[in-house]
């Protein structure tokens, strides 16, 4: 597997990278060591709106505050948080009170043992082992979910359709993704005790960015973790391998909030942007972050105004 570099993915990772530097993802600032400690707060002042370090959840997040203020509600933003091991502690002790959460990913956070599945069976499940005082809200449609990916090139050399495949490969090859996965179920670990995968090598990337994306482009990786919603995946010819033996969970996009500081008023609104927001919406929306460069906020806009949000 001869590693290439594209102009076209050259030019793809810089335009990200540039817009990941304008929103602060990625920089090493720590969101939550900025401002008041949350313990003291009882939710009378604004929202704080988190978000995770990677451009599904700061979308989601713009959506969610943006949401918020066309309804008068004051909001704060807190965005980039490096992964859940962060931020979920932050809503504990009140650094934060919202975040978009994907509900497989947190089940398996919060209950690593979980046999949990199918979208309902998840967000059931969900709701009981949550750490106490936090809640989530109403599901989305809208699906953002791990996927392996290979290039087209790799996918036909060795005939790959699924996870499956990788086993009698896996150990000449290398599994690119975030730092976490080095540790959690939905990554090393999982591969290794559902489906037998021994990787030879870990690249530690971004959290289905645009490292991950140029990794698998120019062969620094075999395989790598995206995301469903990554519209790069059709437009780069990279195959998305079936994940047959169900490690990735349904990751239906929901409000994951601090009980205590979203009000009945500030979750009217956010259930009212679950109750429209769709993958569609969500890959064409990155796509516009993506590849036309345009402002996360500005296109949560747009899409709160065409759906009657604001």
């Amino acid at each position: 597997m001869t590693p290439r570099r594209t102009p076209r993915a050259a030019t793809a990772l810089a335009a990200a990278l540039a817009l990941l530097t304008a929103t602060g993802c990625g920089i090493g600032s720590d969101p939550l060591a900025a401002g008041e400690e949350g313990a003291d707060r009882d939710g009378s002042g604004p929202v704080v709106v988190g978000s995770a370090n990677f451009l599904d959840s700061l979308l989601v997040a713009n959506i969610y505050a943006e949401a918020l203020r066309a309804e008068g509600i004051e909001v704060e933003e807190r965005y980039n948080i490096a992964s859940r091991e962060a931020y979920v502690p932050g809503l504990i002790d009140g650094s934060i009170d919202l975040i978009p959460e994907y509900s497989g990913a947190l089940l398996q956070y919060v209950d690593p043992e979980t046999e949990a599945t199918a979208d309902a069976e998840v967000l059931e499940e969900l709701r009981v082992q949550l750490p106490e005082g936090l809640a989530v809200l109403e599901a989305s449609e809208a699906q953002s979910k791990d996927v392996l990916v290979v290039t087209g090139e790799t996918a036909a050399e060795h005939g790959l359709e699924t996870v499956s495949d990788l086993v009698p490969l896996a150990g000449e090859m290398t599994l690119g993704g975030p730092p976490e996965w080095k540790t959690r179920h939905n990554g090393i670990v999982g591969l290794r005790e559902v489906y037998g995968l021994e990787f030879a090598t870990f690249v530690a990337l971004d959290a289905g960015g645009p490292l991950s994306l140029n990794a698998v482009t120019n062969g620094q990786v075999d395989v790598v973790d995206l995301f469903t919603t990554d519209p790069a995946i059709g437009e780069r010819d990279l195959v998305m391998l079936e994940d047959d033996r169900g490690l990735f969970l349904a990751e239906n996009i929901l409000p994951l909030v601090r009980d205590r500081a979203v009000d009945g008023e500030a979750r009217a609104v956010l259930d009212a942007v679950s109750a429209r927001l769709n993958t569609d919406d969500i890959r064409e929306m990155m796509g516009r972050i993506i590849s036309q460069r345009e402002n996360p906020t500005l296109v949560a806009r747009d899409w709160l105004t065409a759906n009657g949000l604001a």
